[in-house]
């Protein structure tokens, strides 16, 4: 058997790489290729991380469709009508949970399972304490409609003008052109993601800013399991999802108000912070948790020769 991941994103996605260390040791090969280049693989078993993809289902292929989020706004119903329309049908589906299924609207007899996010190995406390030269860090994606501005804001001219924040992400152009003035504003592109944790030990408190609209408040946070996996203090809007999260797995966290009005240096300085308890958050329980290994296991069982995989 060997597996395609197949993607249209220029950054190695982290979920890649889990699932290829998770494969490897069921001695199951993989190799990931862009959108049109999967004929090019000798592998049998197709998998699309979705985006909006209305190609032809392949034949004498196992296909496969993650949903690792809903589409975003602008017009982000009709993207997902669109998805729901023309994308041709898998044989088995997963989703990020059980809010992107739903939003997707996808109603048919197709198995499918849920994958949420894990931690990987990599991110973890350092054993040395290392020096800290930001006060904030911001990891992530710093497009518009994540109102980035209003964060800076504090910053550039109010109350954490004389504290330091690295924005870490893509999409730094529009912002860059506000604030880089700002002494205490620093703007570094998008990383790998193996680097990321260097860059997040060098922090005091980790930026956690997501709009509480959906889907992004519904959604998994991914840095924020990083951030609290590292034991970086959490500086976080109150979503609908981290609200769970806290219920279940515990961590006390400076939750914004919706003005921001008490996000002041003195106030997080003297914050009791607590992290959660990650130890079910691992690649391997969430990838093992999707029923993806029972599905390939079932397929290959009854594969009569047709399919080669």
């Amino acid at each position: 058997m060997k597996i395609a991941f197949i993607h249209n994103r220029q950054a190695f996605l982290p979920e890649l790489q889990a699932y290829r260390d998770f494969f490897h040791t069921h001695q199951i090969a993989t190799t990931v290729c862009r959108y049109g280049e999967e004929s090019k693989t000798d592998a049998g078993v197709y998998w699309y991380m979705m985006g909006f993809y209305p190609h032809s289902k392949h034949r004498n292929k196992i296909i496969i469709h993650e949903y690792a989020s809903c589409s975003v706004p602008p017009l982000r119903k009709e993207k997902d009508f669109l998805k729901r329309k023309f994308h041709p049908r898998p044989d088995f589906r997963i989703f990020l949970n059980e809010y992107v299924q739903s939003q997707l609207g996808i109603s048919d007899e197709v198995p499918f399972g849920y994958r949420d996010m894990g931690v990987s190995a990599l991110f973890h406390p350092p054993s040395e304490s290392p020096q800290k030269e930001y006060d904030f860090i911001y990891a992530g994606s710093l497009s518009a409609h994540r109102r980035l501005d209003t964060v800076l804001d504090i910053f550039a001219k109010g109350p954490l003008r004389d504290q330091s924040v690295l924005m870490l992400g893509h999409d730094t152009e529009g912002l860059r052109e506000d604030y880089g003035k700002a002494d205490n504003i620093h703007f570094h592109a998008a990383v790998p993601w193996t680097e990321v944790p260097d860059w997040l030990s060098k922090s005091r408190y980790a930026l956690n800013f997501i709009p509480d609209t959906e889907p992004f408040n519904a959604q998994t946070p991914a840095k924020f399991l990083e951030y609290a996996a590292m034991k970086i203090p959490i500086v976080s809007t109150n979503t609908f999802w981290i609200a769970e999260f806290q219920e279940r797995y515990g961590g006390n966290y400076f939750f914004l108000k919706e003005d921001l009005s008490n996000m002041t240096w003195d106030r997080i300085l003297h914050f009791p912070f607590e992290f959660p308890n990650l130890e079910s958050w691992t690649w391997e329980e969430r990838i093992r948790a999707s029923g993806i290994m029972e599905f390939l296991s079932t397929v290959q069982e009854r594969n009569s020769g047709g399919i080669q995989i």
